[in-house]
């Protein structure tokens, strides 16, 4: 994999294709605790900040100045300067992921039952039967060549969880993959992000039509209760919805296929774990710090100027700010010299911020963890002589500086 070279001045332009997000990472780590930068999407001169010490991240993310909604907090965003821009969606939509203030404590309320610990537990024989059934399915694809486990498990388990959540119908499953996989890809024209974006709202407003109709014990059904109880507009709902996929299934497809390769690419730790001398926990752990699922997070905007004086650096009022996951769960200073390798005995693995921090922490955190310790190990045990079939070299990211993962995972499931 190439990625560009680090930029000899400023600003540093992000490469939208995530073609090496951590070679990337660590030439902007060198620029200091955080960086001024360039965002990818056709529309030259948007600067913003990336922020790479994991410091400086915790002590941002839980600034009470320091605001995600652009409508109110981003000139360039009011101004019309990010007009035609692909990734606009990211800072457009209203959902509790964007806003700020008593806004997101608003907005994050009717999203609280989603992710419950009650709820969360309740769904662990269903996360376990998912698992199951698609495991049995993997012999009869192909048992003789390669199969790719990110198509065939590690992206769909997740995508089939959510949809319990939502109470999304069979025969809209695939329509959903497609479209929520299209938000995340950052190499998109200007018409093909607008065009990913109108689908994913056409879906959802089929799927709220149908909810209206025929309501269950799900998390879209409760939506449709806060939006007809006048506690989301309309487009609040949508959004909702839209950040509960986000939350309920990124994260956990990246962080799947991430464990799987890492595992297969270290046998001597793979027997570690499947031998009880470590844990499942540790290895989901390693894997959050080692390949943050999501990269890089878009936006966030100082109210007002905010001076941090660890790193004595000023961040002005109206500043774009992205968080780089990816470099601080890699950070020398916190995890040691050999940060960039792979180590499920690593005792600082559990200080990763892949989950985000502050107000705004992931609300589907329990969720991932639930299902990647149900499914990692059924996965193993059902295929203990599981390998890839090509060389790690080999296999591609996502064209994606926000999502980090593989495009596929091919495996041979027996020798």
């Amino acid at each position: 994999m190439t990625t560009q070279p680090p930029a000899t001045g400023c600003p540093f332009k992000l490469d939208g294709t995530g073609a090496d997000i951590h070679t990337e990472a660590r030439a902007l780590s060198a620029l200091g605790p955080a960086a001024r930068v360039e965002l990818p999407g056709g529309l030259p001169g948007i600067p913003a900040w990336s922020v790479t010490d994991p410091g400086l991240i915790r002590r941002l993310l839980a600034h009470p100045d320091i605001s995600k909604d652009a409508h109110q907090h981003w000139p360039a965003y009011r101004n019309g300067e990010t007009e035609g821009w692909p990734l606009k969606i990211w800072i457009e939509v209203r959902n509790a992921l964007s806003a700020y203030g008593a806004e997101h404590a608003r907005l994050r309320r009717p999203l609280a039952a989603a992710f419950t610990l009650r709820r969360v537990r309740a769904l662990a024989p269903r996360i376990k039967a998912i698992t199951r059934d698609l495991l049995s399915g993997l012999d009869s694809v192909d048992t003789a060549g390669a199969i790719d486990l990110r198509d065939r498990f590690a992206w769909r388990l997740p995508l089939l969880v959510v949809n319990e959540l939502l109470g999304v119908p069979e025969d809209l499953h695939d329509a959903f993959r497609d479209a929520v996989g299209s938000l995340f890809a950052t190499d998109l024209s200007e018409d093909e992000a607008a065009a990913a974006g109108t689908e994913t709202y056409r879906l959802l407003s089929t799927l709220v039509a149908i909810k209206s109709k025929q309501p269950g014990d799900d998390v879209t059904s409760a939506l449709i209760t806060a939006h007809e109880g006048g506690l989301l507009s309309e487009q609040e709902l949508l959004d909702s919805m839209m950040l509960v996929i986000g939350a309920s299934h990124e994260t956990t497809a990246n962080l799947l296929g991430h464990a799987v390769v890492n595992l297969l690419t270290h046998p001597d730790q793979l027997a570690q774990v499947t031998s009880g001398h470590a844990s499942w926990d540790q290895v989901v752990d390693e894997t959050l710090r080692h390949q943050a699922p999501i990269a890089n997070i878009l936006l966030r905007f100082p109210t007002q100027n905010v001076h941090d004086t660890e790193s004595d650096l000023t961040f002005q009022q109206g500043d774009a700010i992205v968080i780089n996951y990816a470099a601080a769960g890699r950070d020398r200073t916190t995890h040691g010299p050999d940060a960039d390798l792979f180590d499920i005995t690593r005792t600082t693995a559990s200080e990763h911020l892949a989950f985000g921090h502050g107000t705004h922490f992931c609300p589907g955190a329990p969720l991932a963890r639930l299902e990647a310790s149900i499914a990692l190990p059924m996965l193993f045990s059902t295929y203990p002589d599981l390998r890839l079939a090509v060389d790690p070299s080999e296999l591609t990211p996502l064209p994606s500086l926000i999502s980090n993962g593989h495009q596929h995972i091919p495996v041979l499931l027996h020798r």
